[in-house]
């Protein structure tokens, strides 16, 4: 009510771009308002010079002006839903700006310039802008930083508890899988928090860079996890006898990393006292079968015990106040965060947009009809603003729904309740319930998608100005230009972007084997992380997704387990550069990397033949009995390591399985 106030003082000609900027910023958090706030008005800077620019060229030619604003649309929509962090906001805002101050400023033509337009349209959505975050600052400010806090905790805790579950409960499968999709999620949300710290006055102002980090360093611990359990799975299948010497080891491993001391940079590499000498007590208990497998074990707990004291680390910075992230530690967040892309929906929903804003434009030229402005623009921003979803078609159905309410609120509003309004206290009182209603379904997620929509169609239909001027023709035909817009962008959606969920599962898990296929070539280092970073975040992305298929949710879970082996491919990778290119190891290695290509590959479309499954396991044998005659043990027992792990975790082919064959193709 502030912006509206401010708006009718100054006499500017669109106070309803003010207080509907309010509404679409709003948020409980400062921080996170404050971040729209700015890329709010990025955005629509960068719109209205887009339309100052193009418009008085393009004015006499409409159906060259509606190509290209339609490509302007449909470019910034893509550009956006590659950029997943709330940054992407200033892109696809920036697009259908641009149309909205075109489109107006043609509906105005003969009273309005565009330049006024644009300026306009930039100082009330600034005024908008201001009044939210003087309010939300002064009164109640709440910061995402506890939040953050909260949840960062609670991952750590995740971590330990699917650590504790993995070492000592035998039948621990299902509950680490719980704790470990827990973790991969909610590492994908924080991420997005993480963006919004630097707009705000908490303990954690300004630390987006070490929270991406240190959730860098939390996706190797769930690599590291999983990995454990296939390992001990293995274990578990051949003899248990070593279990009461882990329970054991798993004691002392749970008091090192629970010390209460703080962690120094120079100590980040340290192991519990004696951890070889303990390590080595278990697999004196073990048979034979299980060495190589036990080996495997003992580097996948080093790397756990390492990867969260640098997490440790970098928490206890972040909580004392310091920015800078230690160099001991690899940094992985880059400039442009490796996060996963779903390159082909960005694809469909920017040609979506295209086509809308296209379509839209057409029926307004050749109809004639004079509100028809109004049609193309509300296709073009429904055909941005819910394309992140997977099938936005029934939250369009949502809207459209929502501006058949808002009709006829606007029409009890404006002729039955302002005709008797005088003072502007009076109007702050009659909206009062309406809006306080329609922001608290913001926090219900079923009700948002109703909420939203109906409190800025009803406000930009009452089009609230300094004097009450109601035109009945107007009201009726933009009713219906808020409900047709919508309703084109639909019909498109569904042909050109939507998709249910289970298609965008199969599409993400086809990536998935694309990037482990990647991980072949790959050594491991920096760049392998950052890869690596991706996978587990597309991980992440899939375990959010609502699907009925049971055979979906278990390739999921798989490609999990395929993502914590990946380091194995790069093991073998950089083996094959240590040994010599003649000896018949390296051969060994590179046909069975071949195989695993093709393994991989076929693993995207379909399920992979029988005949291909026993060359790998005839090569898995190949490459152990080659490897044995190479003389740096060494480099031996990690060829033997990663043969295992790729075995079991990638190709999902167990001992007795691979046993089983030997002895068929033997007789």
């Amino acid at each position: 009510m502030l912006a509206l106030y401010i708006a009718f003082e100054l006499n500017l000609s669109y106070p309803i771009w003010a207080i509907g900027t309010v509404f679409v910023i709003a948020n409980p958090y400062s921080g996170m308002m404050a971040s729209k706030s700015i890329y709010r008005i990025l955005g629509t800077l960068i719109g209205a010079i887009f339309a100052i620019a193009v418009m008085p060229h393009l004015v006499n030619t409409p159906w060259l002006f509606t190509f290209v604003l339609a490509a302007w649309v449909g470019i910034c929509l893509y550009l956006s839903l590659i950029d997943r962090s709330p940054r992407s906001y200033v892109v696809m805002l920036a697009g259908y700006t641009a149309v909205i101050i075109c489109f107006n400023s043609i509906y105005y033509i003969e009273t309005v310039s565009i330049f006024d337009m644009a300026v306009g349209r930039f100082l009330e959505i600034s005024l908008g802008v201001v009044c939210s975050a003087v309010v939300s600052a002064t009164i109640f400010p709440m910061h995402i930083g506890p939040v953050v806090e909260l949840r960062v905790t609670k991952t750590m805790q995740d971590t330990k508890q699917a650590f504790d579950s993995i070492l000592s409960d035998p039948a621990h499968t299902d509950n680490y899988t719980q704790l470990l999709t827990n973790i991969t999620r909610d590492t994908t949300d924080i991420h997005s928090m993480a963006v919004h710290l630097s707009y705000e006055t908490s303990k954690f102002k300004g630390m987006t860079k070490p929270l991406q980090e240190l959730l860098h360093q939390v996706t190797m611990l769930v690599a590291n996890l999983v990995a454990m359990s296939e390992r001990i799975k293995q274990l578990d299948q051949i003899d248990l006898t070593y279990r009461s010497y882990l329970l054991e080891f798993h004691q002392k491993i749970d008091d090192f990393l629970e010390g209460e001391n703080a962690i120094l940079e120079d100590e980040l590499k340290h192991l519990p006292e004696h951890f070889d000498q303990e390590f080595q007590t278990i697999t004196e208990h073990a048979t034979a079968k299980q060495q190589v497998i036990l080996g495997s074990l003992k580097m996948d707990i080093r790397h756990f015990i390492q990867n969260v004291r640098a997490v440790k680390f970098i928490w206890q910075c972040m909580q004392q106040g310091n920015h800078s992230l230690p160099e001991s530690i690899v940094p992985l967040t880059t400039t442009y965060p490796s996060l996963h892309r779903d390159y082909g929906v960005a694809v469909r929903g920017g040609i979506s947009a295209f086509l809308t804003t296209n379509i839209a434009c057409a029926f307004w030229i050749l109809s004639g009809w004079k509100i028809g402005f109004m049609v193309a623009e509300m296709a073009a921003i429904t055909a941005c603003i819910l394309t992140f979803l997977d099938d936005p078609v029934p939250a369009l159905k949502i809207f459209i729904r929502s501006s058949i309410y808002a009709a006829i609120l606007v029409f009890i509003y404006a002729y039955g309740i302002f005709p008797h309004i005088t003072a502007f206290w009076e109007l702050a009182v009659v909206l009062a319930p309406f809006i306080m209603f329609c922001v608290m379904l913001y926090l219900h997620p079923p009700l948002h998608a109703l909420g939203l929509p109906l409190i800025m169609s009803t406000i930009m239909g009452l089009n609230l100005q300094n004097r009450y001027l109601m035109d009945q023709i107007t009201f009726f035909d933009a009713s219906i230009a808020t409900v047709i817009g919508p309703i084109i962008t639909v019909c498109i959606m569904q042909m050109v972007r939507s998709m249910s969920p289970e298609m965008t599962v199969k599409r993400m898990l086809a990536l998935h084997y694309k990037a482990m296929r990647e991980s072949i070539a790959m050594s491991y280092g920096t760049g392998f992380r950052i890869h690596l970073r991706s996978m587990l975040d597309r991980i992440g992305v899939l375990n959010t997704k609502l699907i009925q298929s049971e055979q979906l949710k278990i390739e999921i879970n798989n490609a999990l387990i395929e993502s914590s082996a990946a380091i194995d491919l790069t093991r073998l990778q950089e083996l094959v550069q240590k040994l010599s290119p003649e000896s018949t190891t390296t051969s060994a290695i590179v046909k069975l990397q071949g195989l695993l290509n093709q393994w991989l590959s076929e693993k995207a479309v379909t399920q992979p033949d029988d005949n291909l499954r026993q060359a790998l396991i005839q090569q898995f044998d190949q490459v152990l009995q080659d490897a044995q005659a190479v003389g740096d043990q060494d480099i031996r027992q990690r060829i033997e390591i990663s043969v295992n792990n790729i075995r079991n975790s990638i190709c999902h082919i167990h001992l007795v399985d691979a046993q089983l064959s030997t002895v068929l193709l033997g007789a």
